[in-house]
């Protein structure tokens, strides 16, 4: 019986190697994965050192990159107005001046305001206080907690030492900024200074900036800053309204519950509102603490549902089609980036976290979508979406 001879086995054919990031062939034994992976592996570490170390130089030079950021914010309002007034046939340095001026005598309004009233309400806030402290501590004692004044006294100084450890990170970054009177003084003055030369040529800083770079990436780069200044204005100006709308609204609630200095808690909210999403809860419990010493629990808990309805009008509303269509961020982004910014810089770092989250993010999505690669229309010929014509 004759055998049938089989086929001859085709050879494996096994794929290529894969050649490191070095320019060398890997040994056989490791899996074409972990070649991926260590590839991968090493330049995400470069990109990550390389963030690492901007943010390093960022905080280092702080005194000189806040002032320049809050800067950038106030310009980012003033601009459109003072163009405004230009295309009005006003002229340029009387449209700058005005924008200003009137910028800097709101701002002085409003701290004067709650300067004031803090001055006149101080005393009875006080007495107020002691009084309510009195009183509970009274309550305390006469409770079935059988708690003593000693305990109650040493329950009050630990929850002060833990206030003051866990507010330490947040108030570090202030109080890195300008811990003297000189470094303050500096900041206010590279501000304004920064802002008036950006109003009066911002335009030309620009293309200063873009002629930095290569001639092959400057369009890139130049329409990735159009695109993240369009963002920062929008943010802007969208921040101010949302921030307008809770300090009206937990105002107005102080003012109907009966609750004194009314005006620096209007005030203290809508500073607060710059800060996304926990500005407003943290300058809310101000109000609600204010509602407690002088008019009791039941006025309290009446001003705190004011508060969360508050909030609640503005996470439901506000946040996802006025924010989020400005922003064009993530709610949960925007949490993380101001928990990010408080850890690194403090006040600073979450006031500043959700603008530069925002203007990456679009810049970024601006660089990757490709559309700076689409040659320029000549001059005289008009692109419409199927094809061009002469005009």
């Amino acid at each position: 019986m004759m055998r049938r001879s089989r086929p001859p086995r085709s050879p494996v054919e096994t794929p290529p190697p894969v050649a490191s990031a070095f320019g060398a062939v890997p040994d056989p034994s490791v899996s074409r994965g972990m070649v991926i992976a260590g590839a991968w592996s090493w330049r995400i570490l470069v990109v990550v050192g390389a963030v690492a170390v901007f943010v390093w130089l960022v905080i280092q030079l702080r005194i000189i990159v806040i002032p320049f950021m809050v800067a950038l914010l106030i310009s980012a309002l003033l601009v459109p107005f003072s163009s405004w007034l230009q295309r009005h046939r006003w002229p340029k340095w009387v449209a700058v001046v005005v924008s200003l001026v009137g910028f800097l005598v709101i701002v002085a309004g409003l701290f004067y305001a709650v300067v004031v009233q803090i001055i006149d309400g101080a005393p009875e806030l006080r007495d107020r206080t002691i009084a309510s402290y009195a009183q509970l501590r009274d309550l305390l004692l006469a409770s079935p907690l059988q708690l003593t004044e000693a305990q109650i006294n040493g329950y009050l100084r630990d929850a002060l030492a833990a206030l003051q450890q866990d507010s330490q990170p947040l108030l570090q970054g202030a109080l890195s900024i300008g811990s003297t009177a000189g470094h303050i003084a500096a900041g206010l003055v590279l501000m304004l200074f920064a802002t008036i030369f950006i109003l009066v040529g911002g335009s030309d800083i620009w293309h200063w900036v873009v002629g930095l770079f290569p001639s092959k990436a400057r369009r890139a780069i130049d329409g990735a800053g159009s695109a993240g200044w369009l963002t920062l204005t929008n943010f802007v100006k969208v921040q101010i309204f949302v921030a307008f709308v809770d300090a009206v609204g937990i105002g107005l609630g102080a003012l109907f519950l009966g609750l004194p200095l009314v005006v620096p808690i209007a005030i203290a909210v809508f500073l607060g509102s710059f800060v996304p999403v926990v500005g407003a809860v943290a300058t809310g419990a101000v109000a609600v603490v204010i509602a407690l010493v002088y008019n009791g629990w039941v006025v309290a808990l009446l001003m705190l549902a004011v508060v969360i309805l508050v909030q609640q009008i503005e996470g439901h509303l506000l946040q996802p089609f006025v924010m989020g269509s400005a922003v064009k961020v993530h709610p949960l982004a925007v949490v993380f980036a101001v928990a990010a910014g408080t850890l690194l810089a403090g006040i600073p770092g979450a006031l500043f976290a959700v603008p530069v989250v925002a203007v990456l993010n679009v810049m970024i999505t601006y660089v990757a979508r490709g559309a700076w690669r689409e040659p320029v229309p000549a001059a005289g010929v008009v692109v419409t979406e199927r094809h061009a014509t002469d005009v």
